[in-house]
């Protein structure tokens, strides 16, 4: 890192990171999403640390990842990090990867981030085209999926960096986490399509692998309360407005024009 092109800068705000979706993932696969966050963000968090002065924040993101696979359990922010999974190992290093950053005395913020509901992007983009072809349903089982907006996303990581408050791990997903079925269901409405074709999780685990057992069938029940207590007011707490939102869609079904 260039360490005079970040001379003089307020807050830092770090997203790098190889992408997690994959039809499966190898070994060399697992090194580079491992790598990608834990390196990165440790030469990140060591050249700010060193830099004179400092920047006031730091705010790197994290994933629900970290929690792992804890189905009945309602997860904040002091919930226990799952010891056991690849996801939330690589949650837990990357997380400590901004340690120097906050040995130095700069505010850092982890956002341990849910699915983002994007159709540019992310499990959203993946579903779509089954699902605007009618073929779409629940994948998996009954899990809960931790969901956010794409505008409550970028509204959180504002929020989070002009909050002196808030410091350590953030989780930053809707308030309101549905189960797939409902997730399903919700979206089909919204495309005016039926949503009743399962894919059952034994199919998709044996299809991905410890991709599909880790980031599409974990069940985490994730709720937002430090962003909640902090002030920060959710645009979309409810996973149907959210999506009518991100596809552009009115409560009919219908496109909006130029979508």
């Amino acid at each position: 890192i260039d360490a005079d092109a970040l001379a003089g800068v307020d807050a830092v705000v770090h997203l790098a990171g190889e992408p997690v979706f994959a039809p499966r993932w190898s070994e060399d696969k697992k090194s580079r999403i491992l790598a990608s966050r834990q390196q990165g963000t440790a030469l990140l968090a060591r050249t700010l640390a060193a830099l004179r002065p400092r920047p006031r924040v730091f705010v790197s993101a994290s994933a629900v990842g970290i929690y792992g696979d804890r189905p009945g359990e309602r997860l904040t922010e002091v919930s226990a990090p799952s010891e056991t999974g690849f996801l939330p190992l690589v949650c837990r290093l990357w997380e400590q990867a901004t340690a120097p950053a906050a040995d130095a005395g700069i505010r850092t913020v982890t956002m341990r981030t849910g699915v983002v509901l994007s159709p540019q992007g992310g499990a959203l983009a993946t579903m779509l085209p089954f699902f605007r072809a009618g073929l779409g349903g629940p994948i998996g089982g009954d899990q809960i999926v931790p969901w956010i907006s794409l505008d409550d996303a970028i509204g959180g990581y504002l929020h989070a960096l002009g909050t002196s408050a808030l410091a350590g791990p953030v989780n930053l997903t809707a308030p309101t986490p549905v189960s797939m079925t409902s997730f399903a269901r919700a979206l089909g409405r919204t495309l005016s399509r039926p949503a009743v074709l399962p894919v059952p999780g034994a199919v998709l685990e044996a299809i991905t692998g410890e991709m599909g057992r880790e980031v599409l069938l974990a069940s985490a029940d994730v709720r937002p309360e430090r962003l909640a207590r902090s002030g920060y007011a959710f645009r979309h707490a409810d996973i149907e407005t959210a999506l009518r939102h991100v596809l552009g869609r009115s409560r009919d079904g219908a496109a909006f024009p130029g979508v």
